[in-house]
């Protein structure tokens, strides 16, 4: 890349290298913007794989859809807090819009299948914070409804609550915490059906 072949390996600060990244991307450089897209795919990728887990089919149209954010908004980069947490900060959000995306757009059915929160709610946090077998837990939330399996990751690994989620997917309290309820005894049913 021009822009930074005359930078002499590890001789000046990541800050400048950066600065002298974004501004040949900036400039329509085709290798500087090859050498952006690869870098940023390098730190989205698994940031956006783990929060999808187990989701893994949409891993690669979210990183493209990050990508093409932070390619599009490079000219409000500052530089303040470095490149890789702005880039990181466009994938979080990237990863909330899906959430919110995928909740909201769920069909709430069945509102009498409503089981109380803390006594299956912390049984599911229980397994799902203590499972030797990371795998299991990922294939029964694979098997899930995916507004379900969302569902479950926003609140018990991410620890958002129900207002939160609420607020987020533009539906009620109420409502996320039937969504939840469903979800939980979805996963207890799959859960104790295939225990390893």
């Amino acid at each position: 890349m021009e822009a930074l072949a005359h930078v002499p390996g590890g001789g000046e600060p990541a800050e400048s290298r950066e600065a002298q990244l974004v501004s040949a991307v900036l400039r329509k450089d085709r290798k500087a913007t090859a050498e952006f897209v690869s870098l940023c795919s390098d730190w989205i990728y698994p940031f956006v794989r783990y929060r999808l887990l187990p989701r893994t089919d949409v891993v690669e149209d979210l990183l493209q859809e990050v990508l093409i954010s932070a390619w599009k908004n490079l000219p409000n980069f500052r530089g303040d807090a470095g490149l890789r947490p702005w880039v990181l900060g466009i994938a979080r959000h990237k990863v909330e819009d899906y959430y919110r995306k995928r909740i909201r757009e769920a069909e709430l059915e069945d509102e009498a299948t409503i089981t109380s929160e803390p006594a299956i709610g912390s049984q599911i946090q229980d397994q799902i914070e203590a499972a030797a077998d990371h795998d299991h837990v990922h294939r029964t939330l694979a098997q899930l409804p995916e507004a379900y399996g969302l569902a479950l990751i926003w609140r018990y690994r991410d620890g958002k609550s129900l207002r939160e989620m609420g607020r987020l997917t533009g539906k009620t309290e109420k409502a996320m915490e039937r969504l939840l309820a469903r979800a939980r005894e979805s996963f207890r049913k799959r859960w104790n059906d295939e225990q390893p």
